[in-house]
């Protein structure tokens, strides 16, 4: 009987600490208040950008990381939140070789991409098929179309549906004190890929940088460099 009762009292024993460590509150992740967070155990880049009001694509775009890939973070580590001032280590960007320059305007003017740019936009106004076809949406454009420069932005790109969204991929984030909801703009990247898109969001890239687009995209569509620059025009 007493060899009976020991055996349920070290199995409640157990249960208990069982119970115990489990009901630990995970901890998100710390703000240190200089746009950088500090992991703690639990957290992920989903979590993180969550708690802060950003997408996971901006997250990882802003620690280099790629988008739409598999984020593994550990305790203690430190996460930049899109916006941080702070210095690349040059050590943390060995995976975004296409994405050392700042999201500034004055770095996206730099002499080799806007003779990209350039030529690039020169050969999709001589390529009326490239023109006519939208490949990211298979939505096909019947004519070719010119419309108002608004000269050179930087380009990114984000999965709509990766952040629980059924907006689709018609559409792209920008600043809308300088696109309004509904404009109509022909993106030309710097590869000459050209897309249409329309107006309806913002995001925290776009609203905070009057010369950037975050263009919606299927993850597996996104290209690996991530970053680009494009001539954009606005058609109505």
């Amino acid at each position: 009987m007493k060899k009976v009762l020991s055996i349920a009292l070290v199995s409640a024993m157990a249960l208990s600490g069982i119970l115990a460590s489990t009901s630990n509150t995970v901890q998100a992740a710390v703000n240190n208040g200089d746009n950088t967070v500090t992991v703690e155990k639990g957290d992920t880049y989903k979590s993180i950008a969550e708690a802060n009001g950003i997408s996971i694509s901006a997250l990882e775009q802003a620690n280099g990381r790629e988008v739409g890939g598999f984020d593994l973070i550990f305790p203690g580590e430190t996460i930049t939140l899109p916006g941080a001032t702070t210095t690349t280590d040059t050590t943390a960007t060995t995976n975004t070789d296409t994405d050392t320059t700042t999201d500034t305007s004055a770095q996206a003017t730099d002499a080799s991409q806007q003779t990209q740019s350039q030529t690039a936009t020169t050969q999709a106004a001589t390529d009326t098929t490239s023109q006519s076809t939208d490949t990211n949406t298979n939505s096909t454009q019947s004519t070719s179309t010119t419309g108002t420069s608004q000269g050179t932005f930087k380009i990114s790109f984000y999965d709509p549906s990766v952040l629980g969204s059924n907006m689709g991929y018609s559409g792209v984030a920008a600043n809308l004190s300088v696109f309004p909801k509904g404009t109509q703009l022909k993106i030309t990247l710097a590869d000459g890929t050209v897309l249409y898109r329309t107006v309806n969001d913002t995001g925290t890239f776009a609203n905070s940088n009057s010369q950037q687009l975050d263009v919606a995209m299927p993850s597996s569509s996104i290209p690996s460099y991530g970053v680009t620059t494009a001539s954009v025009e606005v058609l109505s």
